[in-house]
């Protein structure tokens, strides 16, 4: 049999987040992360998105594991509703499984334990086409790795979110020594870290980042509110250090935190020292010069959280004066804005901010020359940039070229595209796509919002919607009672009576036409009402609002019929009154008065 290498695309590129990929040898697929991202503000009320799970339906008798790199959601977000229909077994190092264990609890109790497998840096899992091993690399998370695909045509290497960090601590520390062995063995493709491609300072060492943060805590005079990711545990042990070399006690909020910390220190992965983490009982009698307050929000995400503390609407903590918020996680640019928003909260409430991402140039990710570093010991015949959005993955393309590779051998993909590896030719070529959408998560939705839906929903927030409800008799072709019509978001009713009034109008009128030109069709006579109040609307408002037209329809013979019958139980022939309305499919509905 001829062998088979193909590189999958799953989601990932073009975008910050949602990490997955998979590379296939024959018929054993293995599943590179399995990550998801957080909406931004153009996806109205989704809580979540992750890749497309179709991939699953049509590839998962072949999935062998899904391989995880380190514990936060862009790696193992997606675990959840994959798990919830697929038992796939899951691989990750022991922090990593932890963590995924937590996130796949949260939505469904019943998780199967046997399904995971803890691996680390020294695994290597032989399968019947490939071997999997793995290297370690330095992350904002412990226990973070890379993934080397041992084909039948070479190594492929999965960098997952890493950088370099020679004084890092040995837990988060890269072994360039693994990654020379790996280099020995012909690495065929690199899948690498886009993210901060775009850096040309290097990233400040994480020890002066600790003593940085020591110092901000020894200056300042009142309590110190810290926003930071819950899964940012690198961030989070600067945190704990600093307050236990300035006299503090620290205070945990949010679930997500006490979990995640819980789970690290059980581990061994996070050092507290004895007496350390304050009770919120305790926090009144505590004075402010000793608290720090480790605030990480609804799913590790912190600046609404700062902003209910500075609006006195949180369930704990109201920013007061002499309040120092000290963000010690950089955001992305996607949030700059609410960064300043909620900046601007805190200062009215009478605190001050510092932000660790403008202070210093910190990030959990490899600089520009980082990645050349990464290409120039590997030494790989082709790369593929990944984990970005587009300019990222132009950018690195571009270091790749000045570091050596040629232009030809860099391939710049989108979600779904296929790489199959031609043992000939010896090259990549792009085949058939596989399933690489988004499925948007709004409450226990899974996949059943839209984009025609999200097009509603953004129509709806810019100019509401107008609803209009009319009862027609279709055989006598006439309105039976008076339209009513409404609208929310879209005008004050009691200052545009006139503005209703016309529009009642135009639906009589609507209607009518439709009786005398056009043979009845439910849909048809809804869909003129639509389009004539959509043009009415616009030309009187320059709006668009979203147009609802209700027609109900009620049978006249019926109708005499029981009004008859109400006239003689007004006169007392029948003691049980009723009132019967007829659908258009000829049922009764009858309430009681």
């Amino acid at each position: 049999m001829t062998d088979q290498v193909k590189i999958m695309i799953l989601s990932g590129v073009r975008e910050q987040g949602k990490d997955m990929f998979a590379v296939q040898v024959n018929d054993e697929i293995f599943v590179l992360d399995a990550g998801l991202k957080y909406p931004d503000s153009t996806l109205f009320g989704i809580d979540l998105v992750i890749p497309d799970l179709e991939f699953y339906e049509e590839y998962g008798d072949q999935v062998v594991g899904i391989f995880l790199t380190h514990g936060h959601a862009d790696s193992i977000g997606a675990l959840p509703y994959i798990l919830r229909q697929y038992d796939i077994p899951v691989f990750g190092s022991q922090l990593t499984v932890e963590l995924a264990k937590i996130t796949v609890k949260r939505e469904n109790k019943k998780i199967k334990n046997s399904l995971f497998h803890v691996i680390d840096a020294d695994t290597e899992i032989e399968f019947k086409h490939a071997d999997i091993s793995f290297f370690q690399t330095t992350h904002s998370i412990p226990d973070s790795l890379g993934i080397d695909v041992h084909t039948p045509a070479g190594e492929v290497v999965y960098t997952g979110d890493f950088k370099f960090d020679p004084s890092a601590a040995p837990k988060y520390r890269t072994d360039l020594d693994r990654l020379a062995e790996i280099s020995q063995k012909k690495v065929l493709a690199l899948l690498s870290d886009s993210s901060n491609a775009e850096a040309v300072l290097p990233n400040v060492a994480e020890q002066e980042i600790g003593d940085y943060v020591t110092n901000v805590f020894r200056n300042a005079a009142g309590r110190v509110i810290v926003a930071a990711k819950a899964s940012n545990l690198m961030r989070i042990q600067e945190v704990l250090n600093a307050a236990h070399h300035t006299g503090r006690r620290v205070l945990l909020t949010g679930r997500d935190v006490a979990k995640i910390v819980r789970t690290a220190m059980d581990l061994g992965y996070l050092q507290v020292p004895k007496g350390l983490l304050l009770r919120v009982k305790d926090l009144k009698e505590t004075p402010d010069h000793k608290t720090v307050i480790l605030e990480t929000g609804q799913m590790g995400e912190p600046l609404n959280s700062l902003q209910k503390m500075a609006k006195k609407s949180h369930s704990m903590i109201t920013i007061h004066e002499g309040d120092l918020v000290f963000i010690a996680t950089t955001p992305s640019h996607s949030v700059e804005t609410m960064v300043a928003q909620t900046s601007d909260l805190v200062y009215s409430a009478g605190g001050t901010v510092i932000e660790l991402g403008r202070a210093k140039n910190t990030s959990g990710h490899a600089t520009g020359r980082d990645l050349q570093l990464l290409i120039d010991i590997l030494k790989p015949q082709f790369l593929i940039p990944v984990i970005g959005e587009y300019r990222l993955l132009e950018v690195h393309r571009d270091l790749a070229i000045r570091a050596g590779l040629k232009k030809e051998n860099i391939f710049i993909t989108k979600n779904g595209d296929c790489l199959n590896y031609d043992f000939q030719q010896k090259q990549f070529y792009l085949t058939a796509p596989v399933p690489g959408e988004d499925i948007m998560i709004d409450g226990s939705g899974i996949g059943d919002v839209g984009n025609i839906v999200l097009r509603d929903r953004e129509v709806l927030s810019d100019d509401g919607i107008f609803i209009a409800v009319v009862t027609i008799d279709r055989r006598k072709k006439k309105i039976i009672a008076q339209p009513q019509v409404t609208s929310r978001g879209f005008v004050y009713i009691k200052a545009n009576r006139q503005l209703m009034a016309d529009s009642i109008e135009l639906i009589k009128n609507t209607i009518k036409n439709n009786f005398e030109h056009k043979k009845f069709d439910w849909t048809e006579i809804k869909q003129d009402v639509r389009n004539d109040l959509e043009r009415f609307l616009y030309r009187k408002t320059n709006r668009r609002p979203v147009v609802l037209p209700v027609v109900m329809e009620v049978n006249q013979n019926r109708h005499r019929a029981m009004q008859n019958r109400n006239t003689k139980n007004a006169s007392g022939n029948d003691s049980d009154r009723r009132a019967v309305d007829v659908n258009k499919a000829g049922q009764r509905i009858v309430k009681k008065d």
